[in-house]
């Protein structure tokens, strides 16, 4: 990272002129998540009944409903078992983008083992759709200090944008004091690589988390929505919002993932579907490569 500086860059407002939030899908089911990886192993997962493509579905159809793009970051293992749904992420004018192959956190893996993962993963997603994948996103928002050098790998491997970075203190990823906000990463070479990271609030010299998955479920939802305003009209930034397909599944399988995983994961699941319709229906949304201006 000592390679890399980061300066300060700005996004492109929608076509009605407002600020551009991106709303973002991980595209991973209900046994793939990191809560589960100690009792779920990656060779049973065919084992389990795939819910993924009826609840992207769902997503789809509310955005849809609310005329809006949004970026879908895709597990390579999902897109080589669901080809015909990243066709249609596709053709329906949504982004596809990479979350690595089968949700490896980059922390448990070498320079190389990530190379070969993010560089197979954007292979399987262009020729599933045709199309150019110039996002990543990590697993579990693994580029924390120690795997910085993730970015520079990323770069090189041809992506433009990364939106892995988590500026909070958390129990299993975060960087708290790396940039709230949209910048650019330079290599040494000259190279540019857009980091979006997941958004915050600052109170009280803290960066707090509010808007995406277990926070946008959890949290009161005047807090979600004053969050959003403040980020957009008082500190004029745009917001990287995310969820991922299971959340609006209040009917999946029960997994045992222990007390406080259960809550991080099932808490709230019957709320996801009506607070992300409000919350489309209250923000401009548009992808992050569009807002990015890539």
């Amino acid at each position: 990272m000592r390679d890399l500086e980061p300066r300060t860059g700005s996004v492109n407002p929608t076509s009605t002129g407002q600020l551009a939030n991106v709303f973002s899908v991980d595209v991973e089911d209900y046994y793939q998540v990191s809560a589960f990886e100690d009792t779920v192993s990656r060779e049973d997962w065919t084992r389990f009944e795939p819910r993924v493509e009826r609840n992207t579905h769902r997503i789809l159809d509310i955005l849809s409903d609310r005329d809006t793009r949004a970026t879908f970051f895709i597990l390579g293992w999902v897109a080589e078992h669901c080809p015909p749904l990243i066709r249609e992420i596709a053709d329906r004018g949504h982004e596809l983008a990479s979350h690595g192959y089968d949700h490896q956190r980059i922390t448990s893996q070498t320079p190389e083992q990530f190379r070969a993962d993010i560089a197979k993963t954007k292979r399987i997603l262009e020729d599933s759709a045709g199309i150019e994948v110039v996002g990543y996103r990590a697993p579990t928002y693994s580029i924390v200090h120690e795997t910085l050098w993730a970015l520079e790998v990323i770069l090189e491997e041809g992506y433009l944008y990364d939106s892995s970075i988590f500026p909070i203190r958390h129990d299993r990823y975060g960087i708290p004091k790396a940039d709230r906000f949209p910048s650019i990463v330079k290599s040494t070479n000259g190279s540019e690589l857009w980091e979006f990271p997941i958004s915050t609030i600052r109170l009280a010299g803290l960066n707090l988390p509010f808007v995406g998955g277990g926070y946008m479920r959890q949290l009161p939802w005047t807090f979600v929505r004053w969050g959003m305003r403040r980020l957009n009209t008082h500190e004029r930034q745009p917001a990287m919002v995310y969820i991922h397909p299971w959340e609006l599944d209040p009917e999946q399988p029960r997994l045992d993932a222990g007390m406080l995983n259960g809550i991080r994961h099932y808490r709230n699941l019957a709320a996801t579907k009506q607070r992300l319709s409000e919350l489309l229906l209250d923000f401009e949304f548009t992808t992050a490569r569009t807002a990015l201006g890539l």
